[in-house]
């Protein structure tokens, strides 16, 4: 939200009064407040009829620096509010210094550095001392705007040539500079401003985050109101933001993902290839065992199948009841597909349709939210008078998990949780929440509630979702996919933006429609979103008035998705261990080029490429012709799929076929490479070749097994002309393939290659 007109004025009807200079000063051993008066005061007079604005310093965990602005304090605290699982003030180290009129507060690697005596201001200081950012003139206020609105605001200064990211799955533009970005849920599609995950996180190319604590409504304005600043504001009273430390990018998702919560290891079955109705189309058990046998007749293996909203009875979302004159045998057809080791997956939504026998049972038992006046919320977007669960009640949680619970029972293995985003505040909920500030918080509880029934009937490590909408913390209940977006290049580029801000934002894992959702798309369009959509964490193929099926497109999409899919079986050793990673530490499978070359500068805008993992650089080909450019960091890298080796840093301009993208391997890595093609899931030691890229003089490299933990180390050494490779914690045969000079060796224990001097 803007509040000046130009540099001088304020916009009409706008109030403001800034933060100006220290009145007081407490000092405790890990905390400070300052008192800061809203204008100079050079005698006593001028301390009456004013504001005053209290700043509290303090560190909510190690190597993050809290910081509060308040105006009136009275206001009655209403919830939501972040749980912040990784809250932990008295192991955060913090500790207070003061120095003539300097006072510090340090955390880790982080200090916080005010002067008393000097014009307000706030300055943020690394381990060496240099300053990442501060709060400068103007920067700490409050304001109220012609309809009496009153709003917290903060400023942080951006340095020169410093770029912002994150904020959320946003498909706008990859670098937020210039951008006002609201962090309001909405059901906007992927070609607009609105977001279905809106995260009050961002991430600076400086080294460090900054997370706004507020589960309502923040506006940003990033370098577009105060072109020098990154401005926050929410219309409240008080205003919390954390500064979260670095230096690398990665440590600061580290800190921020142990402060709100690091995401659930996905079971290894679903990083398989899944398959829907898609949503309006007509489909039957006829269709899928259609479907699953024409796969199976292609070669193309399916790890899940997923049914879509018509699976229930029309204008009857949600009652949880298969319609019967489509479905007449679901146990049967569930048993059917199982057997042929299919997992299955199921459509929901939290609403309730008015025609839904829940309707009734809902209301009668309140747990439907209402509005002020008693009445049930209703509206006719989407379904006919359609409500909304209140999940504040855990009695209503218990109502709604126990109609899923019925599903589970008939052989159902995860659920699509849709929507979420929808979300009114002319409303009363049942614990008392603030309903502003439960509009971006319904999705957290929405995907906890169902997030935790799968693990509480599938087991630990057994549960995954398909969730659309998100918000801070939400990275704990993956997996989240990217929405509703057309069947074109364009909205392709537009999902891995959205994708890549996302998982600067937090989370570990992401998907999205392979082909677009909305319309059909070309066949070059399919070809290449098979591709990306088969070297993303998760792939699903999925649509909304079209089936997804690949010989819908041509026997050639039949080749690609059945290349890609094989493939991404073999790379699961490698994936699940970066999946393993994102579950330890919060940083993702997908991960933006930044993430791993945070030194090269050329990597801080690149939004058309990334690393899956921390080895492979992924350029998905967004044009029919092949034509594709992509950047490639310094050193030998190695085409995955050519042999073909590329020195940088360099761009490159290459032309792939459909059964090709630059999928490139770093150099002096080692890829863990699976002997099973079939299946996702399968025993990643049987038949393991450890592919050896470079010649680096010592490395070591895992395998996980199926539980995230370590299953086999194998630590290389290169010395003069041989390669030697000893296996701890398994006997297993193996394989050892130089991939520079195409020499092997096989064997269990320690194996030897001889490299002839490569």
């Amino acid at each position: 939200m803007k509040f000046t007109d130009g540099f001088w004025l304020m916009r009409e009807g706008v109030r403001a009064s800034y933060a100006t200079e220290i009145r007081d000063l407490r000092v405790d051993a890990d905390r400070f407040t300052a008192y800061a008066a809203v204008k100079r005061v050079a005698a006593r007079g001028d301390t009456l009829n004013t504001p005053l604005i209290t700043v509290d310093c303090f560190s909510p965990a190690e190597g993050i620096i809290g910081v509060r602005t308040t105006h009136h304090a009275g206001k009655a605290p209403r919830g939501p509010d972040f749980a912040l699982p990784g809250l932990d003030p008295a192991g955060s180290g913090a500790r207070t210094r003061q120095d003539g009129s300097s006072t510090e507060l340090t955390s880790g690697p982080l200090t916080l550095r005010m002067d008393a005596d000097g014009p307000w201001g706030l300055t943020f200081l690394d381990a060496e001392g240099r300053r990442l950012t501060g709060i400068d003139a103007k920067g700490t206020a409050f304001a109220t705007t012609p309809d009496g609105a009153h709003h917290m605001i903060a400023q942080l200064a951006l340095d020169v040539g410093e770029n912002v990211y994150g904020l959320g799955e946003r498909f706008t533009p990859y670098v937020k500079n210039g951008q006002s970005v609201d962090i309001w849920q909405a059901d906007g599609g992927t070609s607009s401003e609105l977001a279905y995950k809106n995260i009050p996180f961002y991430l600076s190319s400086r080294g460090y985050g900054v997370f706004v604590n507020h589960p309502g409504k923040v506006s940003f304005e990033v370098g577009s109101e105060s072109v020098g600043q990154v401005q926050f504001s929410v219309e409240d009273q008080s205003l919390e933001y954390y500064i979260v430390a670095g230096p690398t990018p990665k440590e600061v998702l580290a800190r921020y993902t142990a402060l709100t919560g690091r995401p659930a290891l996905p079971p290894a079955w679903s990083f398989g290839l899944w398959l829907t109705t898609s949503f309006c189309t007509s489909y039957d058990e006829e269709t899928v065992t259609s479907f699953v046998d024409g796969m199976a007749e292609r070669d193309i293996p399916l790890s899940v199948f997923h049914f879509d909203c018509f699976w229930m009875r029309e204008y009857q979302w949600s009652d949880f009841l298969w319609d019967p004159d489509v479905f007449p045998d679901p146990e049967g057809m569930l048993a059917r597909l199982k057997e042929r080791g299919l997992r299955i997956s199921m459509w929901i939504n939290p609403y309730i349709a008015q025609k839904s026998a829940l309707f009734a049972e809902g209301a009668a038992l309140g747990h439907l939210v209402r509005r002020p006046n008693g009445d049930v919320w209703q509206w006719d977007l989407w379904q006919p008078g359609m409500a909304l669960v209140d999940f504040t009640s855990p009695a209503a949680r218990e109502w709604y998990t126990g109609k899923l619970r019925l599903l589970l029972d008939q052989g159902v293995d995860c659920f699509k949780t849709d929507f979420g985003e929808r979300v009114p505040t002319d409303v009363v909920w049942h614990d008392g929440s603030d309903p502003e500030r439960m509009h971006n918080y319904y999705a957290q509880i929405y995907n906890r509630t169902v997030f935790e029934l799968l693990e509480k009937e599938r087991g630990h490590g057994e549960a995954v979702l398909f969730a659309r909408s998100a918000t801070a913390g939400g990275q704990q209940f993956p997996v989240h996919w990217g929405g509703d977006c057309f069947a074109s290049f364009t909205a392709m580029a537009e999902s891995l933006r959205g994708g890549l801000s996302l998982s600067l934002s937090g989370f570990g894992f992401w998907s999205h429609d392979i082909g677009g959702f909305e319309g059909t798309p070309d066949p070059a369009v399919f070809k290449r979103w098979l591709a990306f959509g088969l070297l993303s964490s998760h792939s699903r193929l999925h649509g909304n008035v079209s089936y997804r099926v690949p010989w819908e497109f041509g026997e050639e999409a039949v080749d690609v998705a059945r290349k890609f899919t094989l493939l991404k079986h073999r790379l699961m050793p490698y994936l699940y261990g970066a999946a393993a990673t994102a579950h330890r530490t919060g940083i993702p499978v997908m991960r933006p080029m930044l993430l791993e070359f945070p030194d090269d500068p050329t990597t801080r805008t690149l939004d058309r490429q990334y690393m899956l993992g921390p080895d492979l650089l992924v350029a998905p080909v967004f044009t029919e012709d092949g034509q594709v450019e992509y950047y490639v960091p310094e050193g030998t890298w190695t085409h995955l799929l050519t042999g073909e080796t590329v020195t940088g840093p360099a761009w490159r301009h290459e032309t792939h076929g459909f059964d090709s993208l630059p999928v490139l391997v770093r150099p002096g890595a080692v890829l863990p490479w699976g002997g099973d093609d079939r299946r996702p899931d399968g025993d990643w030691l049987d038949g393991l070749t450890l592919r050896v890229f470079g010649e680096g003089d010592a490395t070591t490299v895992t395998v996980p097994d199926h539980a995230g933990a370590t299953a086999a180390t194998f630590r290389l050494t290169r010395d003069g002309d041989t390669l030697t490779v000893t296996s701890e914690r398994i006997d297993r045969p193996y394989r050892v393939v130089d991939e520079a000079t195409g020499t092997t060796g096989e064997g269990r224990g320690t194996v030897t290659v001889p490299v002839r001097g490569a």
